[in-house]
């Protein structure tokens, strides 16, 4: 299982998959917190020959996020769900054809924003396969925090029968307790507590992003554009806490936002 796993995790990276961990479908009985998710979302209740579960991550490009709300930032949301769903079902045939039957997860799970509203849940939690694959930790904003790219990461699983051995999860806490995301949200949907105590209005922040598709440019982001928790905002040369309040000091982004915002969208 050692060989395939590490075999598997080549091919992520010939796909140009930045981020994949493993989990043994056990941690799901053995979480880190508590409350965790309900035992009927657990992956060996929806496949029950599930031994482990195979968890990607593709980057949300914080440049382009931080148009958001916009046409530009909901195609490159689309786009990379695009992309999970297909590489997570590639995946799975990989493993399938070696003698482990495995399934793709898709990256929602949900109809609509609408349908969410309605009942705020997916029947798989990617998130939490990803805490649990070693991905990440929780930040305030509910999101998982990446060392990489900080909560600017989207997630895809697969469930396989292989009985993979699973990677270690991340030590500490990397969300920085800033608030950001809990000022700096349209909706009014955060609170400062950590996670689990603390969670999203579901409805707010539904509604919002209902109101954003109507204009042809949800989802929001704004949450996942001020969060200071990644190396991403180094290489894009976005450290500074004032970058997105400070229009003087920032004029020449501020306009490229604003013309990306005027187009395409109502």
């Amino acid at each position: 299982m050692h060989a395939l796993k590490q075999t598997l995790l080549k091919k992520c990276r010939e796909m140009e998959i930045p981020l994949a961990g493993v989990a043994d479908v056990a941690r799901w009985e053995h979480p880190p917190f508590r409350p965790f998710v309900p035992e009927a979302f657990f992956p060996q209740a929806i496949y029950p020959e599930a031994r482990s579960v195979v968890v990607i991550g593709l980057p949300v490009p914080l440049p382009v996020l931080e148009s958001s709300p916009s046409i530009h930032y909901a195609e490159l949301y689309r786009t990379v769900n695009i992309l999970l769903d297909q590489y997570t079902y590639r995946l799975a045939v990989f493993l399938t054809e070696r003698g482990h039957p495995s399934i793709f997860i898709p990256r929602d799970g949900y109809g609509s924003a609408e349908v969410l509203r309605d009942n705020p849940v997916a029947f798989f939690s990617h998130r939490h396969a990803a805490l649990l694959a070693g991905l990440g930790t929780f930040g305030v904003n509910n999101t998982l925090l990446t060392r990489k790219f900080g909560p600017r990461v989207r997630f895809g699983s697969l469930f396989t029968t292989a009985a993979f051995p699973s990677d270690p999860l991340v030590e500490g806490d990397l969300c920085t307790r800033c608030m950001r995301c809990v000022a700096m949200c349209p909706a009014g949907a955060l609170d400062e507590a950590d996670y689990p105590e603390g969670l999203t209005d579901k409805a707010a922040c539904a509604a919002h992003n209902i109101a954003l598709g109507k204009r042809h440019i949800d989802p929001c982001g704004i949450c996942i554009k001020v969060c200071p928790v990644g190396e991403d905002r180094t290489v894009f040369g976005r450290k500074k806490a004032s970058f997105y309040t400070d229009r003087e000091r920032y004029e020449s982004y501020h306009r490229a936002w604003e013309h990306v915002r005027s187009y395409g969208g109502k």
